[in-house]
């Protein structure tokens, strides 16, 4: 079953990796229970066997002077019920014993004991039994004047640390079920506190749609994980909701711009349609018709020229491009249409420079920017066009002497479609694209275009740069 609550998955997680913690702990705390009791129970068999050595050596033999119970109780802290003392010769012929087990038996030296013993040394050793539980036998050599001349045993049954190990398994198994249970129920109580203020940006994001976009995700302040992302969120919805308001704007300019020249195009064919013309009424109709369609078709070219730069898809034929001869180009296109607005055009380029792009683009960028200085400046004015060389930058300024900009309408001058007052007076025929394409372009060159201009001083400076080429 596919598990698809992060909540679930983060509980899952969380009791899984602590029963593997508990485990990995338990199964290490066992070991060390085990190997501590063991140490304990060798501790305590050589400390009683040390005594009883130490006893017969000091007594003339006898291993059994003080009380056992008391010895054992000494090392062990308390008088084991299953415990036995031997006596052994140094041949491992059983002497002497001292028992007190409920189901005792003989336990024949073991030649390993007696080889260690015979080598001064004591032997640690676990024997299966008859009863349930092994023993823990210590075989100690009692040695007078440099010889071996007996051995003590001590036995000792395990059932008390078997029994340990055991309830120590069992409150481990108790426990765990438990803790995995308490801990997954509060593992879930955490992760559904922690992802509560994701449901809650979940049931905002729901609620956004195109007709709803200035909702915004709660942010808390907290800084942490949550917070940064409804944050970031709340930064892709400003860009968004700008977007949205940027494209219904721009299909409402465009629609209101292209009706335009449609309405006129089809009044002018109804009404003359209406009567019989005359040949020449007819070809009026005609170039007024082609004017329309000029007009609509230089809008349509604008847009997707547009489209293409804001899909990042614009085609340019890179190629090493003068500058200077482009330009006076240009001027020279334009020459009749100055003349026309009666604007002196000024040739301030002294020397070539050279850029890597598209001749085409680059010309219409350069067109454009012509173009609006000589519409926008009075008659008697000027458009004056400067080439120079800033770094590793080439610069072409062109400077008009027209009505200038305020600080506001520089912002604004290069949105698509905008056109101040002023210029929607002087040139009721344009679109307000014209200087939205020569950003772009000059964009997609990796370039970039500013404007500087004073509506108290009179004239506006547009520049654009490119990279240029030295080889």
């Amino acid at each position: 079953m596919l598990i698809r609550s992060i909540g679930a998955k983060l509980t899952i997680w969380y009791t899984g990796f602590l029963c593997l913690t508990f485990l990995l702990v338990g199964s290490v705390s066992y070991g060390l229970l085990a190997y501590s009791l063991s140490q304990d129970i060798d501790y305590a068999l050589n400390g009683v066997a040390e005594v009883m050595v130490q006893q017969a050596q000091e007594g003339g033999g006898n291993y059994f002077q003080s009380d056992i119970d008391e010895l054992f109780r000494r090392f062990f802290g308390f008088s084991p019920l299953e415990r036995q003392i031997d006596i052994f010769n140094p041949r491992g012929q059983l002497e002497r014993q001292q028992r007190m087990r409920n189901h005792s038996m003989d336990i024949p030296m073991s030649s390993k004991a007696l080889q260690a013993a015979s080598q001064g040394a004591s032997t640690y050793e676990t024997v299966e039994a008859a009863e349930a539980y092994p023993l823990r036998v210590l075989t100690m050599p009692v040695i007078e004047s440099g010889r071996v001349v007996n051995l003590v045993r001590v036995s000792l049954s395990l059932e008390n640390m078997y029994k340990t190990r055991q309830r120590f398994l069992l409150i481990m198994g108790g426990v765990l079920p438990l803790a995995l249970l308490l801990s997954g129920g509060g593992g879930w109580l955490l992760a559904r506190r922690a992802l509560r203020p994701v449901d809650k940006m979940t049931r905002t994001a729901q609620k956004i749609s195109g007709e709803h976009v200035n909702k915004r995700l709660q942010v808390t302040g907290s800084g942490d994980e949550l917070d940064r992302l409804a944050k970031t969120l709340n930064d892709m919805l400003d860009r968004l909701d700008d977007a949205i308001h940027q494209m219904r704007r721009f299909s409402a300019d465009a629609s209101h711009e292209l009706q335009t020249p449609l309405t006129i195009l089809k009044g002018e064919m109804e009404v003359a349609l209406r009567h019989q013309r005359t040949p020449e009424e007819y070809q009026q109709v005609l170039v007024s018709g082609l004017e329309e369609i000029g007009r609509i078709n230089h809008l349509v070219e604008g847009l997707l020229l547009l489209a293409r730069a804001d899909a990042g898809v614009l085609q340019l034929d890179l190629q090493k491009v003068d500058l200077k001869e482009l330009s006076q180009e240009v001027f020279g296109n334009m020459q009749l249409i100055a003349e026309a607005h009666a604007v002196g055009l000024v040739d301030d380029m002294q020397e070539a420079i050279y850029v890597n792009g598209d001749r085409e683009h680059l010309r219409r960028l350069v067109l454009n920017l012509v173009d609006n200085g000589i519409k926008y400046t009075p008659a008697g004015g000027s458009v004056r066009i400067s080439l120079r060389l800033d770094k590793d930058w080439a610069s072409l300024s062109i400077t008009d002497t027209g009505i200038g900009l305020t600080a506001d309408q520089q912002q604004e001058i290069f949105s698509r479609f905008h056109r101040t007052p002023e210029a929607r007076l002087r040139d009721g025929q344009g679109v307000g694209l014209g200087l939205n394409i020569a950003r772009s372009i000059a964009e997609a060159h990796g370039g970039k275009i500013t404007v500087a201009s004073s509506p108290e001083s009179g004239g506006s400076t547009f520049s654009f740069s490119l990279p240029a080429m030295f080889s």
